[in-house]
């Protein structure tokens, strides 16, 4: 049972915010956030109100059945008043228990994803250029902008490594279900013999990091420009474009050399270093509150197997979830991606609730 000070809390929040942004006297700077605020709080202030007028309701039903002064249909209607009353407070309890999970600041940053082939040699570098279409298909979909930082084919025209930029609406609160191994199970093109091969590639989900969520030190950088080169060395650039930074406090070493401009190289290293320390400094924090992470589906866990692809059998399972969709095609093509999103948060809404308890 939610105790009636923390709705009573939400009503009071939504009234006040009300009130503030109706005045016109409010800090243009807070505005957004606050409207954003006003907006989610406004999606659940009825059934605050509503959960809350169930004690009221039920002592008038009570009374109305506990009279023997009233006929029977009297008392049987305000009995089946009470029945709905009661349902319809079970329902508002969960919906306010899940308005009230604690909220993951990161949910509404934009993502940063790094592909790289596993274990299978060039069949890996091939699924990790499956995977990066089907997620290429997924933000056509959803209106979401895409943005390569960085490519690395492999011989068989596959990736051994691709990272991108997502940006949108909620973007890591969606994708940050797809960290871990990813594992495919099929005949691959150069097996004579029609065996089965299974390869792996792993996905990194980071949340885009501002300048003010990590601050980071010229003095703890060191900066190596030399040639970009292609595959097997080849010389692409007759310029000094390619860019190394060393995080020396950490050791974090991100290399860019997809642009032919140093400047852009060195923005677009800059970018990836300070999602990357941004989640390091994640992961350490979730590690001191085991018992959280436990209780949550989006661990961010690059090393646990999450999901496999099977394509003699035209299956995708979740491990996390143990849950299967006969539909191999249409979930590579993004066309039942979410089904597969909505069950994973569900079931993280679940067990955060089941920890509250």
């Amino acid at each position: 049972m939610i105790p009636s000070e923390k709705v009573k809390n939400i009503i009071d929040k939504y009234n006040s915010l009300e009130k503030e942004l109706s005045s016109g006297k409010f800090d243009t700077k807070l505005f957004a956030k606050k409207s954003k605020e006003y907006s989610d709080l406004k999606n659940i202030i009825e059934i605050a109100r509503e959960y809350l007028n169930f004690e009221k309701s039920k002592i008038d039903l009570s009374n109305i059945i506990n009279d023997k002064k009233n006929d029977n249909e009297i008392i049987d209607l305000a009995q089946k008043e009470l029945e709905n009353a009661e349902s319809n407070r079970n329902t508002y309890e969960k919906k306010l228990k899940i308005f009230l999970l604690p909220k993951d600041r990161d949910d509404e940053k934009n993502a940063i994803v790094e592909i790289r082939a596993g274990t299978g040699g060039l069949e890996a570098t091939l699924f990790a250029a499956d995977l990066f279409r089907m997620y290429e298909k997924v933000c056509s979909k959803k209106n979401w902008t895409m943005e390569i930082i960085s490519i690395s084919k492999s011989e068989a025209g596959g990736f051994k490594e691709v990272i991108f930029s997502v940006k949108g609406t909620n973007i890591y609160s969606y994708l940050k279900y797809e960290s871990g191994v990813h594992r495919v199970q099929r005949v691959p093109n150069t097996e004579t013999q029609g065996r089965v091969h299974t390869s792996a590639a792993t996905v990194a989900i980071l949340p885009e990091a501002e300048d003010v969520d990590v601050k980071i030190n010229d003095s703890d950088l060191r900066i190596d420009v030399f040639r970009s080169s292609g595959p097997g060395g080849q010389s692409v650039n007759t310029t000094d474009s390619a860019v190394r930074i060393t995080h020396k406090p950490t050791g974090i070493v991100v290399t860019q050399q997809d642009e032919k401009s140093q400047h852009k190289n060195k923005a677009k290293a800059l970018k990836i270093l300070r999602a990357r320390l941004y989640e390091a400094e994640k992961l350490k924090k979730e590690k001191e509150r085991s018992s959280d992470r436990r209780s949550q589906i989006g661990s961010g866990d690059r090393s646990e197997r999450i999901r496999t692809y099977n394509f003699p059998q035209g299956r995708v399972t979740d491990h996390r979830i143990n849950l299967t969709l006969h539909k191999l095609d249409e979930f590579l093509k993004g066309e039942i991606h979410e089904e597969m999103n909505e069950n994973l948060r569900l079931k993280d809404q679940d067990l955060k609730l089941k920890s509250l308890t």
